[in-house]
């Protein structure tokens, strides 16, 4: 009977994969309890030693030995369920181990059903779930799909671990770019920030530590090949490889292509870049629906402003002293500190203008508030205008 036993419970560690030894004392502390219900608290503490070797199992209660069949068919059923109990739980413990140091890397699985909104995935020793909101809206799966996504987190539920999935992490892309580009799994192309908007495009910049290594050319792969596999991965995601640069002028120049930048000034505090273009090359700067420069905005971590050499060429005749509560002698220092415009107001930095002499910090803030929103508003006017105006050839065309 006890090597009959032994070898269930070597059966079952095989089979669960959990150590043999948790099995065992799970085992002892289930017939201890079971044990306990039989003698009662009058009966002293119990405590329950199976022999690793034999299987030979020995309870006692207190210093007295008591009898296996002395437990009865209640405190056999208790032990059998609290037995199931503690398997179920190291089952879970020992799934748990195995996906903890998962989070922040790519897992695979197949898709296995929809719950409320979210895609069950089938990993195999356990479920993960991909839920709505991590979702790209571009994406559908349906069941035996294979799903390959970032793993955002792995925490202890009652039901065992809770692995949660996600397609619409920007480091969703990091770790396939390391995948596909063997120079970045090595190290050799570092990638330095992603920027995404899920379903519709990526920016990711990246930079070579070996001058001989091309980092956005490795990237590229021959003939496009290990861009397009990640392309296909996100299902028709485009994707822009940068350049990085420390210089920040550089960078933020690469991460607005594939436009033309003509001129480009980064705020003394380096938070922001104010950036002039070519008036064909703007509406290609800002992108549809303002996605270009929202993403290099992302990328580059500078709130950044483009506008035409046109724009710029107006808002530089601009007056200071068109703006509210700047007399005279306000104007004079103002000028005299180099804010010969509204331009180079909206430019410049509160701390910057507070060097200013005679200006306070609430004048400072008024100034810059002021400065900014009058810009905005003439740009607004400036693309209604634009839009409004119909173009040459579709004159000429309306006319033959």
């Amino acid at each position: 009977m006890n090597a009959e036993f032994l070898a269930v419970i070597d059966q079952m560690t095989r089979e669960k994969g959990i150590d043999r030894e948790v099995v065992l004392e799970a085992v002892e502390s289930a017939l201890a309890s079971a044990a306990r219900k039989v003698v009662g608290p009058e009966g002293g503490e119990v405590s329950v030693k199976i022999d690793r070797t034999t299987g030979a199992i020995k309870i006692f209660s207190g210093d007295q030995e008591l009898s296996g069949a002395g437990l009865g068919r209640i405190a056999a059923q208790t032990a059998k369920q609290v037995i199931i109990q503690k398997l179920r739980g190291a089952e879970r413990e020992v799934v748990y181990h195995e996906f903890s140091h998962r989070a922040g890397t790519l897992i695979s699985g197949t898709m296995h059903r929809f719950e409320r909104g979210a895609v069950i995935v089938d990993l195999g020793k356990t479920e993960a779930i991909l839920p709505k909101r991590e979702q790209s809206p571009k994406e559908s799966f349906r069941p035996g799909d294979r799903i390959r996504a970032y793993c955002l987190e792995v925490s202890k539920a009652a039901k065992g671990p809770q692995v949660i999935l996600s397609r619409v992490h920007p480091l969703l892309v990091n770790e396939l770019f390391k995948l596909e580009v063997p120079e970045i799994a090595q190290g050799i192309v570092e990638i330095k920030s992603v920027s995404r908007e899920p379903g519709d495009r990526s920016k990711i910049a990246v930079y070579s530590k070996d001058e001989k290594v091309d980092g956005v050319g490795a990237c590229v792969g021959m003939r496009g090949t290990r861009v397009k596999d990640i392309v296909r991965e996100l299902q028709g995601e485009k994707i822009d490889i940068i350049r990085y640069s420390p210089k920040l002028d550089e960078y933020v120049t690469a991460a607005l292509a594939p436009a033309q930048v003509a001129e480009i000034t980064i705020s003394p505090d380096k938070k922001r870049a104010a950036v002039v273009v070519e008036d064909d090359q703007l509406s290609l700067a800002i992108g549809k629906k303002g996605q270009n420069v929202r993403l290099a905005a992302k990328l580059t971590g500078l709130d950044i402003d483009i506008r035409s050499k046109t724009q710029k060429e107006i808002l530089s005749k601009m007056s200071v002293s068109d703006l509210a509560g700047v007399g005279p002698k306000m104007l004079e220092e103002l000028n005299q500190a180099g804010y010969t415009s509204v331009f180079k107001v909206a430019q410049t930095t509160l701390e910057d203008l507070l060097k200013v002499k005679g200006i306070g910090e609430k004048t400072a803030v008024k100034l810059l508030e002021g400065a900014r929103e009058l810009i905005q508003k003439l740009e607004a006017k400036a693309q209604v205008q634009e839009t409004a105006e119909p173009e040459p050839e579709k004159k000429e065309a309306a006319g033959e």
